[in-house]
């Protein structure tokens, strides 16, 4: 490096030593389009001494050739490392940067302007303490000046430094800066930040950078490197009560039996009292230990493995937690979530929620609103599209110990998982628990499922038919039931067309519309079940995700999925309710099939080829499956 401790070679033990002392601040340098978030950073660096000579020889090269500097050093491509972002000046990914001065160690989060990458910024806000919005001097306060800070606070950043940028450009005008911070202050007045410091500055030649710039006069509050070497954030996590997430279960041998993790918030020592959620479980601390080392006590962030008195049940994902103060337990909450995936979030569709180191099915299962973050406005919406915001109620298989993320963040944080491609899709923030979650019960019943079977003689179950509109769908389903009514069976028939008579009535064919659709007929054809009827569905339900939601709601063996399989050619011939006619000519608008997917069954249990055999034969074909599978004999 160019610069470095001359403690290094006077004794390395003391300077290691002296390295993990220091404290540690994470932030992110964010903002609009061109405020100088990546020259900010490098002049920082490059101020600083903390750069190798390799990479100043090769900065000063690049600089040559790809800079917007001239002949001048172009500090923005220290950080703006992918070839995109050198071609078109902007910064696409998050790039991290670690540095060291002699108060304190940093991890900074250069995150990207453009509203398209939203959602790479608010990845970097999320882990970090402190937020540098850069706002241009020339231009104000901007939309995504807006938007980024909105985002900061939603996250749970407290602390914000504006950097009025770019001043020499206005003449290192008082007036200037002072009507931006009027701006600023009013717009954020109701964001929640603890603290808000402007400083002016030019990132480009270094003014306010690491010391006061003689050009700024009248200004005497601190520069940015000495404010971010002094400001207090660690107070935040280590003053909330007790949490820690257990990682795994820490068991080298027979004698030895811990539960390792990162303390979230809190103190703890040896002889605490400690309850364990979501069992509510109780028992004191024995020992905390650190590799070798045994201590008396822990803080927030740090990793540890903690021993108990008591031999009690616990396992990954469930929270040690301070005894008189323990955190919520509840499997239905309010939050907000920011989506980031291209497909949208459509309430009632399957996905996996990932907090605490624990994860577990779930669903959105109603969007009360999104959240301008330009206006702040709240507007009513049925889904969530890329980069957007939103207030949803979520439902979860199983309830998990939570704090609200206002309170402790790394206890009400979650991320949302795609059950089909295991993308993440959405990071979400608990508000608070529904009070339903925790007055309803599972009311115990004397007679039971497999009791009703008996009675019927027959295995309940859930004939699922999907296919395309004109497919068949219908008509096979009821000359299914009319043989297995000959039989004697106990059968009924939900048909796509007749629930939204009634059930459904207050659904379009939105894709939103569609899963919510799937989602009631899942949860009414699971009683019928429970019933003991064979019940049949006749739906194009067309994404597998939903079809996959509704398998996964009764028995492996309870769930049929029978694909009538009719080309898009053939039902637009027969074309029976004349909807094929109505979609080519624009006057139905997301019909399957022409610009609304349908996703065929993968591997369903009957592939039922209409063009081949008339519906008698078809149906005969699924009576046939059902009597050489057991359905129709007596349980």
């Amino acid at each position: 490096m160019t610069h470095q401790s001359d403690l290094i070679a006077e004794d390395v033990v003391a300077y290691l030593k002296a390295q993990e002392q220091k404290s540690f601040l994470r932030f992110i340098t964010c903002g609009s389009v061109d405020d100088g978030k990546s020259t900010l950073i490098g002049r920082l660096l490059y101020d600083s001494k903390l750069i190798f000579e390799d990479q100043l020889a090769a900065l000063e090269a690049d600089s040559k050739k790809v800079g917007t500097q001239g002949q001048e050093i172009d500090f923005a491509l220290l950080v703006d490392g992918l070839a995109a972002e050198r071609e078109q000046g902007i910064t696409i990914d998050v790039a991290y940067r670690f540095f060291s001065t002699d108060k304190r160690k940093f991890i900074v989060a250069d995150t990207p302007g453009h509203e398209q990458y939203t959602r790479n910024m608010a990845t970097g806000a999320s882990t970090a303490d402190l937020a540098v919005m850069l706002v241009d001097a020339r231009k104000g306060i901007l939309q995504q000046t807006r938007r980024h800070s909105f985002i900061v606070s939603l996250l749970g950043i407290r602390h914000v430094v504006v950097a009025i940028n770019k001043m020499d450009l206005v003449g290192y005008s008082e007036e200037t800066f002072a009507a931006i911070e009027r701006d600023y202050r009013t717009f954020a007045a109701d964001l929640g930040f603890e603290t808000i410091t402007c400083i002016p500055m030019s990132a480009l030649r270094g003014d306010n950078i690491l010391k006061a710039s003689e050009d700024t006069p009248w200004y005497t509050g601190p520069a940015l490197l000495p404010y971010l070497e002094a400001i207090d954030v660690d107070r935040d996590r280590s003053g909330a009560p007790f949490r820690m997430p257990v990682q795994w279960v820490n068991r080298p041998n027979l004698d030895f039996r811990g539960f390792a993790g990162t303390i979230a918030s809190g103190t703890v020592k040896v002889g605490d009292a400690i309850k364990v959620l979501p069992s509510a479980q109780t028992s004191r601390v024995k020992d905390i230990v650190l590799y070798h080392d045994t201590l008396d006590s822990a803080v927030a962030g740090q990793a540890v493995t903690i021993t108990l008195d008591d031999e009690i049940d616990i396992s990954r994902g469930d929270v040690i937690a301070t005894a008189e103060e323990p955190p919520e337990v509840a499997d239905q909450f309010e939050a907000k979530i920011i989506w980031m995936a291209d497909d949208a979030l459509l309430p009632g569709r399957p996905y996996i929620f990932r907090a605490a180191n624990r994860q577990m099915p779930g669903v959105v299962t109603d969007l009360k609103y999104k959240i301008n973050v330009n206006t702040l406005d709240h507007m009513a919406a049925k889904k969530l599209e890329l980069n957007e915001v939103g207030v949803c109620n979520i439902s979860l298989d199983a309830a998990i110990a939570f704090d609200p993320f206002q309170d402790i963040a790394e206890m009400g944080a979650f991320i949302i998982v795609d059950r089909m491609t295991n993308n993440t899709v959405g990071a979400g923030m608990i508000d608070f628990a529904l009070r339903r979650a925790s007055n309803i019960h599972w009311q115990a019943l004397d007679v039971d499922k497999a009791e009703r079977a008996v009675m019927k003689k027959q295995k309940p179950a859930i004939l699922w038919f999907t296919g395309l509109s004109g497919s068949g769908k219908s008509t096979i389903a009821n000359l299914v039931e009319k043989r297995l009514h000959a039989l004697g069976r106990h059968t009924y028939i939900l048909d796509g067309d007749n629930v939204r008579h009634g059930l459904n009535k207050d659904l379009g064919f939105t894709d939103a519309d569609r899963v919510e659709n799937i989602r009631r007929v899942g949860e009414v054809a699971k009683l019928m079940v429970d019933a003991g009827l064979m019940v049949m569905t006749s739906f194009i339900s067309p994404f597998r995700s939903e079809r996959r939601m509704v398998r996964e709601l009764v028995e492996g063996d309870e769930f049929v999925e029978i694909f009538i399989d009719t080309p898009l050619e053939v039902c637009a011939e027969r074309d029976p309710k004349g909807l094929y006619k109505k979609a080519k000519a624009g006057e139905i608008k997301n019909f399957t099939g022409y610009d609304s997917p349908y996703e065929a069954p993968e591997a369903p249990d009957l592939h039922i080829k209409t063009v081949d055999q008339s519906a008698e034969d078809c149906a005969e074909e699924i009576v046939r499956y059902l009597e050489d599978n057991g359905y129709l004999a007596a349980v």
